[in-house]
């Protein structure tokens, strides 16, 4: 394999990088410059959207990469619709899911749809009355298949499959519609094989948290039970993929508590193989190559994130690129030809946010393309170390510690303890803009994979984060305890968390008064009564109302009933058309922070979502975070 070095392209998506950002803030609160991509069927052109440099609109170029001529083909400003991504569906056109989220009286509405549109821009369609792509039609050209709701089964509206043009317009029914059907699979061969059905309470609209899953074991014969998963307590299998060639779907279920992958056989039988399993972690996904998702692999997180490949060339493949590109051992195949031969290859590592690979089988050629974040190139960016620390009653929690590029252990450092979001999920080793920036500011930054969380597990994940808070945040704290015994200042610790994340920060300073000087919560949660009951009226009210349970924990699990035992200054940020977590939180947390005579100050954004997705936005966040830090701990 040779490697050859083409970075043209990189300017296409912003300014060349210099060796120190001007302004660190805005440097590491940029938006990632390629939010989607994909590669034309013939692997000539590339497809990827580019943030704007401000709000959250973006911009599609296509590319050809022959000779790097770029177009912008259309733009979207991020107030009345957005990206969700772009894909070519044959060498000259292109789908695009677009989607806005709007304030409606107190609540936060959205909505979705597609268009599709030449690589010029030219023939702008707006693809009505679809719900989702399901798949490629083999030998077309710009005809797929999506799902949406055409017609109604008994009294209530049911979800089928259409074949659409997306040239003209014009589509027939493929597969007639299914009560309660809420997505369909295919074969990769253009055969829709499977779906599911959402399981509601009796009569009423009201989810029970189970979905059913039906096949064929031809595309002509009838429907059959697959399984019945349970989202909650993840009995059950959950299909992830399936595979027309070897006539299998692939399905994650438990075992010894933690997801494992099966090859399911659709001959009737549902014969199982157990493919893939880790003694520690949850196998979350299948790893696919194409637009036609061919299964190649599946891939977990331990310290770091592992991909097991199912297929003898990919294997061999992959081994090859990670012997080319050292430095970047986090590989992902983000695209292919349809004959496989030109393959578009995401790598990256904890201090390289990633670069976009073009590699072609028969020259042996690797050429890099585009760069994610070209405003860090030559920046210096910190080592993530993976750790453990024990929590008070001896678990051995995992981590990730984060030092100032050059500082070899915590030492004399302010710290930050950076609990993540969920509570069903978890960090892993990699890039993240959130904790480098810290990391270049002088903090020491340590991530736990607290219990209550995702990715390990039944036993880890408890009763969730919410239900088992007492351990969860008790993780959280003796986090910050653990930096302090490796020789953080113990006045100039502090905890930031996002989502979840700033529900941990304000409970542990809550419960831990005297260990954290400063907390910076991002969109957090505050009042779990509220959380629980703003889903009534909705059709998941009956989930979130397990989810969160009943009893003392809601009142005691609140940070907003104990912001009197809160005594470090608060920093708050919030979007005010989050969907996720309702502005109301922060506001109600300040109001009442206020009321017992605390340092509270909230910022809310206005017209911005849960991820903040505004560059300046992010901007504004990192600046005015590590200037509340500095004042508050006397950092100079």
């Amino acid at each position: 394999m040779r490697l050859a070095v083409a970075g043209w392209l990189a300017c296409l998506v912003a300014p060349p990088a210099v060796a120190q950002p001007v302004d660190p803030a805005e440097a590491f609160g940029a938006r990632e410059s390629i939010e989607s991509i994909s590669l034309s069927p013939d692997g000539r052109r590339i497809a990827y959207v580019a943030p704007l440099p401000a709000g959250q609109g973006a911009r599609l170029f296509t590319v050809d990469l022959a000779s790097g001529q770029s177009v912008q083909a259309t733009a979207v400003d991020g107030v009345s619709q957005r990206f969700s991504g772009c894909t070519w569906v044959s060498n000259e056109r292109l789908l695009c899911e677009l989607f806005a989220l709007r304030r409606v009286q107190n609540d936060v509405a959205g909505g979705s749809g597609f268009a599709a549109l030449n690589a010029d821009g030219s023939g702008v369609m707006r693809v009505r009355d679809v719900r989702g792509l399901v798949s490629w039609l083999p030998g077309s050209d710009g005809v797929v298949l999506m799902s949406g709701f055409t017609g109604v089964v008994g009294r209530l509206p049911g979800l089928g499959v259409l074949r659409m043009d997306t040239r003209t317009g014009r589509s027939s029914l493929a597969e007639q519609p299914i009560q309660r059907a809420s997505r369909y699979f295919a074969d990769g061969q253009g055969r829709v094989r499977l779906y599911s059905a959402v399981k509601f309470a009796g009569e009423t609209w009201m989810r029970t948290g189970e979905i059913e899953y039906r096949y064929r074991p031809s595309d002509s014969g009838d429907w059959r039970p697959f399984s019945t998963f349970n989202d909650a307590t993840r009995e059950g299998m959950q299909p992830l993929a399936v595979d027309g060639a070897l006539n299998v779907a692939y399905a994650l279920e438990k075992l010894n508590g933690r997801l494992a992958l099966y090859r399911v056989s659709l001959d009737g039988s549902l014969r199982k193989e157990m493919l893939v399993d880790s003694d520690t972690a949850d196998v979350d996904g299948v790893l696919r190559i194409g637009r036609h998702g061919r299964v190649i692999g599946a891939t977990y997180a331990e310290d770091t994130r592992q991909a097991v490949y199912f297929d003898p060339e990919m294997r061999q493949l992959a081994a090859n690129v990670a012997r080319n590109l050292p430095n970047l051992p986090l590989i992902r195949f983000v695209g292919a030809s349809d004959d496989e031969n030109i393959l578009l290859i995401w790598a990256g590592s904890d201090r390289d946010p990633g670069r976009y690979f073009t590699y072609d089988k028969r020259a042996q050629n690797l050429s890099e393309i585009m760069l994610a974040r070209p405003q860090l190139e030559n920046v210096p960016l910190a080592e993530m170390r993976p750790v453990r620390f024990p929590a008070a009653d001896g678990t051995m929690i995992p981590g990730y510690l984060t030092l100032p590029p050059g500082a070899t252990d915590a030492r004399g450092l302010p710290a930050i303890v950076m609990p993540h979001g969920g509570p069903d999920a978890r960090d892993e080793w990699g890039f993240d803009w959130f904790a480098q920036y810290l990391a270049h500011r002088g903090y020491a930054v340590l991530q736990p994979n607290f219990r209550g969380g995702g990715g390990y597990g039944d036993a880890w994940f408890m009763e969730n984060g919410f239900r088992s808070w007492p351990v969860a945040v008790g993780d959280v704290s003796d986090a910050g305890r653990w930096l302090v015994a490796q020789g953080a200042d113990p006045a100039k610790l502090s905890i930031l968390g996002w989502s979840y994340g700033g529900y941990a920060a304000l409970q542990a300073a809550a419960v831990s008064p005297d260990l954290f000087k400063a907390v910076v919560a991002v969109a957090p949660v505050t009042d779990l009564e509220y959380l629980r009951e703003e889903a009534r009226g909705w059709s998941d009210f009956r989930v979130m109302r397990e989810f969160i349970g009943s009893g003392p924990h809601v009142r005691d699990g609140s940070p907003s009933n104990r912001a009197r035992s809160i005594r470090a200054p608060v920093l708050m940020f919030h979007g005010d058309t989050d969907a996720n977590v309702p502005v109301r939180h922060s506001t109600q947390m300040d109001a009442r922070l206020r009321d017992v005579g605390g340092r509270s100050e909230l910022i809310v954004y206005r017209g911005l979502d849960h991820q903040l997705e505004d560059s300046a936005a992010r901007a504004d966040m990192l600046r005015r975070t590590d200037a509340f830090l500095r004042s508050s701990l006397g950092i100079r």
